[in-house]
């Protein structure tokens, strides 16, 4: 495991780095509007060759550049969101419950063709564009660990059941037919 991973938890580390590119005048941080440029134009191969990205390669501590494409499409991804919000990725982008299928930011079809998302051109399409119907609003640190281990099927798992508003359908703990109880 990587040295800084041991420490810190990579959505933590990512936001650290989405924040550091932030402007924020009034707190004396000019950011780097240039790279959240150059990020939010590039496409994977390029964001590789970029230095922020890089940067956020850094971060993380890796050491072999088979991660690097994966961190590529998530700087590019970040570089879309304008405001971190608490929200899970998957609630933001889902059902309010589980059978307002009208309430979704993102169709089921285009959740769907995320899922399936194969490679990191497929990968970053998907996420930008859930960031943008957001309107620029994501959990930072959960849109890093949903895209950083997307290729686990635990991850799309989750985001499924956060999409899906499952965990508002869930019974209660005390309810003898609950399957997480036993």
């Amino acid at each position: 495991m990587p040295p800084n991973l041991e420490t810190k938890r990579p959505g933590d580390l990512a936001r650290q780095w989405w924040r550091g590119l932030q402007p924020a005048p009034d707190r004396g941080r000019p950011g780097d509007r240039a790279a959240l440029a150059r990020l939010r134009r590039a496409d994977v191969g390029s964001a590789m060759m970029d230095e922020a990205a890089l940067g956020l390669f850094r971060i993380f501590g890796w050491r072999s550049p088979s991660r690097l494409p994966r961190i590529a499409t998530l700087a590019c991804v970040l570089a879309h969101v304008r405001t971190d919000i608490e929200n899970s990725f998957g609630s933001a982008i889902g059902r309010d419950s589980i059978d307002d299928k009208d309430s979704a930011v993102l169709s089921v079809v285009r959740f769907q063709r995320l899922l399936n998302a194969d490679t990191e051109e497929e990968i970053e399409r998907g996420f930008r564009r859930a960031v943008a119907l957001l309107g620029g609003e994501a959990n930072v640190a959960d849109l890093a660990r949903i895209i950083l281990f997307f290729d686990d099927e635990e991850t799309r798992r989750r985001l499924a059941f956060d999409y899906f508003a499952a965990g508002v359908a869930a019974p209660s703990s005390s309810d003898p037919g609950n399957a997480a109880s036993a």
